[in-house]
């Protein structure tokens, strides 16, 4: 097997790695928060409710958990009786999820599945219209605006392609890895998080909005019933934002590799030793992945750090040490320069 071919080839099934959820940046809450069309002065008490330091939305650089992000759009959600909102034209009430979902599960396979989810959006919003083909060897999802309407801002694009990959990796009981993701949209300051997002090359500033994937997933059979939609609906919006660490990306599988060493930090050779590739592939994937071997180790400790503060008593001293900081001036240095804030100033807020 060749350094490329190794890379390329999944883990076998019980070899998976544990790793850490990503975080998410603050500019995501910020853009949550300002598609509602929240008040200021009921912004705390959301925050507070999702355990989000209110301090953290002038700080750049900071972020929240998975749980966090997703309790603060569920209550959102509820409140406003907008399951994406504020963010299209008009709300989509509460019950469009389950209602859509239930539309889908009796489909033949997943192409017929995904006519009936364009169809469905038609149906409920003017925004945009999602449309499905399959060209040759490839499946194309198309988030077409309206021109009656005018633009899809970023966020909506972002969240649409979500859900549309989301729900239909669900139905066929595997996540689809995308060939490809194009956004009508500036790069946006988070855009290094898509790597979490979206499984698959990400591109901005292009003439439309596009996912692409292998045309065999059209194929596939719908694998859910009613009962599992009830808990995919109870961990929504989970488990359609956010990717898994156990799909193709390489740097999800160089963030597994370093998450299992700690509170070692091993070098990119020990790295591509371990994919069996050379250095220099190793380097040239994660560069086509739009990262790099320090940026993953750098945001690998600041999601665990992150985590930990917010969830757990443990010592800042304890939690520098398990991620690699022997010298806890050195993690409070890093820890500043990954967030804006020092771990006992991000802990107090918390």
């Amino acid at each position: 097997m060749t350094g490329s071919d190794a890379l390329s080839a999944q883990p076998g099934p019980g070899r998976a790695l544990p790793s850490p959820s990503a975080t998410v940046p603050i500019s995501l809450v910020n853009g949550f928060l300002a598609s509602a069309g929240v008040q200021r002065d009921v912004v705390e008490r959301y925050l507070r409710g999702a355990g989000i330091p209110i301090e953290l939305l002038g700080e750049p650089h900071a972020r929240v958990t998975e749980e966090q992000f997703s309790t603060l759009y569920r209550t959102l959600a509820i409140d406003l009786d907008d399951e994406m909102p504020g963010i299209f034209s008009r709300p989509l009430r509460g019950g469009t999820l389950k209602y859509l979902c239930l539309s889908l599960l009796d489909a033949r396979n997943l192409e017929t599945a995904q006519h009936r989810f364009g169809q469905f959006f038609h149906i409920l919003l003017d925004d945009f219209f999602v449309e499905s083909k399959r060209d040759g060897l490839v499946a194309q999802v198309l988030l077409r605006p309206n021109d009656a309407i005018g633009p899809i801002g970023a966020l909506g694009q972002e969240l649409m392609l979500k859900l549309v990959h989301g729900v239909c990796s669900w139905l066929i009981g595997q996540k689809i890895p995308l060939l490809q993701i194009e956004f009508a949209c500036p790069r946006p300051r988070h855009a290094v998080d898509h790597l979490y997002f979206f499984t698959g090359s990400v591109q901005f500033d292009c003439e439309r909005t596009l996912m692409r994937f292998s045309a065999d997933y059209l194929d596939a059979p719908i694998r859910q019933s009613k009962r599992n939609l009830r808990k995919f609906l109870a961990r929504a919006p989970g488990d359609w934002i956010f990717e898994s660490f156990s799909e193709q990306l390489v740097c999800h599988r160089v963030r597994q590799y370093l998450s299992a060493a700690l509170p070692d930090l091993p070098a990119i050779d020990q790295a591509a030793e371990h994919l069996h590739c050379s250095v220099r592939t190793l380097s040239r994937h994660l560069a086509a992945e739009g990262t790099t071997f320090q940026v993953l180790k750098d945001e690998l400790r600041r999601d665990i750090a992150i985590q930990r503060l917010t969830d757990t008593p443990d010592t800042i001293a304890a939690i520098g040490a398990d991620i690699g900081f022997d010298d806890p001036s050195a993690f409070h240095r890093a820890f500043r320069h990954w967030t804006g804030s020092t771990p006992g100033t991000y802990r107090r807020r918390a």
